[in-house]
């Protein structure tokens, strides 16, 4: 099994290009005629985010620096 162990960091520039794909996918829908109201997509995005953050911090998920390096180095 994979073991998810990520930095903050890691995380949050992964968070941020993860929103900004899902704004751009809402974009093309509005494109194609698919009309999608801005705020409730904003806020199911932020809850989207927050979830995972929360996921990440409530099972100690975070790693850091010295682990990555130690593992990539096996």
């Amino acid at each position: 099994m994979v073991d998810l162990s990520v930095t903050r960091g890691g995380l949050l520039v992964a968070l941020a290009v993860l929103g900004v794909g899902l704004y751009e996918f809402r974009t093309l829908l509005e494109f194609l005629g698919l009309s999608v109201p801005i705020i409730p997509y904003l806020v199911a995005v932020v809850l989207l985010v927050f979830g995972i953050y929360g996921y990440v911090a409530f099972f100690d998920k975070w790693g850091t620096g010295t682990e990555i390096v130690e593992a990539d180095s096996e």
